[in-house]
This record gives C-alpha cells, sequence and structure tokens, in this order.
C-alpha cells in the first residue's frame, strides 16, 4: 500500500493516548531527573551551540521539561521564542521573545504562552531553531502530536523544501514506540532529543 494512505484515526489516537499516560506516569523526581539531562544534550549540541534564536515551549501534559534548558540558553545571551496561537489565524502559530519577566497567560488549550506583544513577535522564518513537543516518535524520525496540525503547518517549508529553522524533536525516551502511523501531512522530524541520546535522521533521508 502507498505510504499516503491516510492512517486509522482510531490507530492514532490510541497510540496518542497510550503514550500520554506513559510519560504522565513519571514520578516528579524522573521529570527533573530528565530535565537536566535535556540540558546536557543542548551542551553538546553543535546546531544549538551555533544558534542565536531558538524556539522551544512550556512543559505539559507530562512533556519533557525544558526549562531549566531555557535557563542556561538565557545565560548564554541566546534568545528564547515561545509559541502562541495566532489571533487571526486558526491552526497557526507565532513565536515571540520570551524572558524571564515576560507577562504570560493561559491560551484556550490551558497551555501557558507569553502575553501576545507584536513588537516580541519574529516570522518563524528567523529562528535558528525550532526545538517541538511531540506525543511519541519512531526509529524513522516520524513525529505523533496532539492533533491540531500546528507544527505540521509551521515546519511545512522544512518538509518540502528544506528551508527555514532546524526542527529538533524534544520527548522522553519512553515516548519512543515501533512504527507511528502516518498521515500524508505529517513532516518527519531530522533530529530528536531525548534525556539519554541524540536520535540523528538526517542520514536516512539521503539514503
Amino acid at each position: 500500500m502507498p505510504d499516503t494512505q491516510a492512517a486509522a484515526p482510531d490507530a492514532r489516537q490510541t497510540l496518542r493516548q497510550l503514550i500520554r499516560q506513559r510519560r504522565q506516569s513519571l514520578s516528579q523526581d524522573e521529570q527533573q531527573a530528565a530535565a537536566q539531562q535535556l540540558v546536557a544534550r543542548f551542551k553538546e549540541h553543535p546546531e544549538i551551540l551555533a544558534a542565536k534564536r531558538i524556539a522551544l515551549y512550556l512543559a505539559n501534559d507530562g512533556e519533557l521539561n525544558p526549562l531549566p534548558a531555557i535557563h542556561w540558553l538565557w545565560a548564554r545571551q541566546k534568545e528564547v521564542y515561545l509559541p502562541v496561537l495566532h489571533p487571526f489565524t486558526p491552526g497557526h502559530l507565532l513565536f515571540q521573545r520570551y524572558t524571564a519577566t515576560s507577562p504570560m497567560l493561559r491560551n484556550r488549550f490551558g497551555i501557558p504562552e507569553p502575553e501576545l506583544d507584536m513588537s516580541q513577535v519574529v516570522p518563524h522564518s528567523m529562528l535558528d531553531i525550532i526545538c517541538t513537543p511531540l506525543v511519541a516518535f519512531d526509529a524513522a524520525g516520524n513525529r505523533l502530536g496532539m492533533g491540531g496540525g500546528y507544527y505540521d503547518r509551521t515546519l511545512a517549508s522544512w518538509h518540502e523544501h528544506r528551508l527555514g529553522p532546524l526542527p529538533l524533536g524534544l520527548a522522553h525516551d519512553c515516548q519512543q514506540v515501533d512504527a507511528v502511523p502516518k498521515e500524508q501531512w505529517d513532516v518527519p522530524l531530522p533530529q530528536i532529543l531525548t534525556p539519554t541520546r541524540c536520535w540523528d535522521f538526517s542520514r536516512l533521508d539521503e539514503a
């Protein structure tokens, strides 16, 4: 069967629920240890070390917490950006500068984001790296998100033309699965960082 055949919606949703429960079951100590291990991954990642502007996220629903990594980036005078739901274009994201004094609010999904200030927003093409959250991933770099398609739309130019910021997935090791059911609009990631390793899938594209 061709790869473009739609995956069964129930298969994706079942997997989504399973892996969300798996990461939610991590203890607070395990979450804190994973967050510190992510800082270690950042310290040895060439693209992160070279980047000036990096988009991240604030953890929700048991996601790998990048906040210690954000503090490390701030200490290195790197600019950090967070996604903000686009106020006029449903399903799309804006990326706004995030500092220790940014006014914050919760969006309609209950996720913290900076209070919208267009003077602090940059086109995502001006970012060097976009670190994306995800629910599940496999050994081919396929990513299963929460189902809204926000990051797939953001990364479409990378997927089609390798243009724009480097997409870098962040996940707990327990979020790896044998195979992610794919849809034609899904954007595979070239790299994924977990607390214990950096997965580099770019060589798969060249094979």
